[in-house]
């Protein structure tokens, strides 16, 4: 089966971290843009962080210095680490893949994978 699967996430206090896994199965990443979206309730879901195929990468403002995105394409996995993390880090994290993004360009998710996975939450309490 072709899917994306996150895991990792967990209830944490202020200030810990998290590493955040996307396993890909059915086909290689190699190919693709991989990046971590997340969605907190009742808001969009918002991109945070993307990672080339040529491994640039790019971060929402409110997570650069906290969160570094990197990929193993021989494990066929994307990671997400996340320190310093706050209560406005709390949402759903997703991850996704996107064949033809370039840093400066906006996000398009791919089909090659399906649709978007379960996700894994994320909380951060105060």
């Amino acid at each position: 089966q072709v899917q994306l699967v996150e895991s990792g996430g967990g209830l944490v206090q202020a200030g810990d971290s998290l590493r955040l896994s996307c396993a890909a199965s059915g086909r290689s990443i190699g190919s693709y843009s991989m990046g971590w979206f997340r969605q907190a309730p009742g808001k969009e879901r918002e991109f945070v962080a993307g990672i080339s195929q040529i491994l640039l990468t790019k971060y929402t403002d409110s997570v650069k210095g906290r969160f570094t995105i990197s990929r193993d394409n021989a494990k066929n996995t994307v990671y997400l680490q996340m320190n310093s993390l706050k209560p406005e880090d709390t949402a759903v994290y997703y991850c996704s893949a996107d064949k033809n993004w370039v840093l400066g360009s906006r996000w398009s998710p791919t089909s090659d994978f399906g649709s978007w996975g379960q996700g894994t939450q994320v909380t951060v309490s105060s």
